[in-house]
């Protein structure tokens, strides 16, 4: 098989297990009462990048590069298992939040109430305990410990820097709240195809990396696109504050003051609208880009050792594409 017949052959594999994996999220997602199914599927039929399966996927097609046979089943359950609890956990960051749209449709809390919201996000995370419970103690110790640093990463949020300096906290809890899940789905990707301990080492440390890059991107995008979809300044609009907010929080320079006061609290539609120039025409969007584009190498250092093959040129195109995306 040729360099091009490889490539398309892993493209193929991956595109037919997401799809796999879309119907089964639907499955997973159904309980024994209408009502509890209709509220499980109302954010997974809003689809979604489904970022963190495919993350699975590709790092198991390392193991078919080395020749060797990857069960479907497995890959197709682990990916469930991640995107179940990401899922689970914007029930419950949408009730803490109180936001009232989650993929550009009405959030669960807003449509049934922050108690059915909070109830139906427990019942998603425990239809992934039951999936993951499968795949061996390996993966449930691996998927314990990933669920107390999501829980850690929201109290941490909830609570503040409390002395921390703000940057460096607000990046903390990016690792736990989106590095620690998606550094899962990388690790059980090679689990599933039965790699070295140096290999799982090295796709969890490229996962947490990527995983802090692609919430950071996804930052930046609120800010600066008007072409992806999604309605620009909604973290303007709520008042959360991301690395280019805290970046400018932490500036001396007296000429930042006003527009720092003023992105450091919710603002409604007239200061949106004025905010959004003056924060796109500043530098700290720059140095937020160079610091996503810091981070993506970084991530990119650590795929250095695995196994030559589509699946490594794959994750390294990941790198490309989570800056491309911010351009």
């Amino acid at each position: 098989m040729d360099l091009d017949e490889a490539e398309e052959a892993l493209s193929e594999w991956v595109k037919d297990l997401l799809a796999t994996i879309e119907d089964r999220l639907l499955e997973a997602a159904s309980a024994r009462t209408e009502f509890v199914t209709e509220v499980a599927r109302h954010i997974t039929r809003a689809g979604g990048k489904r970022f963190r399966p495919m993350l699975v996927a590709l790092a198991a097609g390392i193991g078919r590069d080395l020749g060797r046979e990857v069960d479907a089943e497995s890959v197709v359950k682990a990916a469930l298992v991640v995107e179940l609890t990401h899922v689970a956990s914007l029930y419950h960051d949408d009730v803490m939040d109180s936001a009232e749209l989650r993929r550009s449709a009405p959030s669960a809390n807003a449509v049934y109430d922050n108690s059915v919201a909070i109830m139906v996000g427990d019942f998603l995370f425990a239809r992934a305990s039951s999936v993951v419970a499968t795949l061996g103690t390996d993966f449930v110790t691996v998927q314990a410990e990933t669920f107390a640093r999501l829980v850690q990463g929201q109290i941490a949020e909830l609570l503040g820097p409390r002395g921390a300096a703000p940057v460096e906290h607000h990046l903390a809890v990016v690792a736990d709240k989106t590095g620690s899940l998606i550094a899962t789905s990388a690790r059980f990707g090679g689990m599933v195809a039965g790699l070295g301990e140096a290999d799982l080492d090295a796709l969890t440390r490229f996962g947490e990396e990527i995983g802090v890059v692609f919430q950071l991107s996804d930052d930046l995008i609120d800010i600066t696109s008007d072409t992806t979809g999604k309605t620009p300044g909604t973290d303007l609009r709520e008042g959360v504050q991301t690395l280019a907010t805290l970046t400018l929080a932490a500036s001396t320079d007296p000429a930042d003051a006003e527009l720092a006061a003023m992105v450091g609290r919710p603002l409604d539609e007239a200061e949106v609208r004025r905010a959004l120039p003056l924060l796109r025409a500043h530098r700290v969007i720059a140095e937020t880009r160079d610091e996503v584009l810091r981070r993506a190498e970084v991530a990119r250092s650590y795929l250095s050792g695995l196994p030559e093959g589509p699946a490594k040129r794959g994750l390294e195109a990941l790198c490309d594409t989570v800056v491309t995306r911010t351009a």
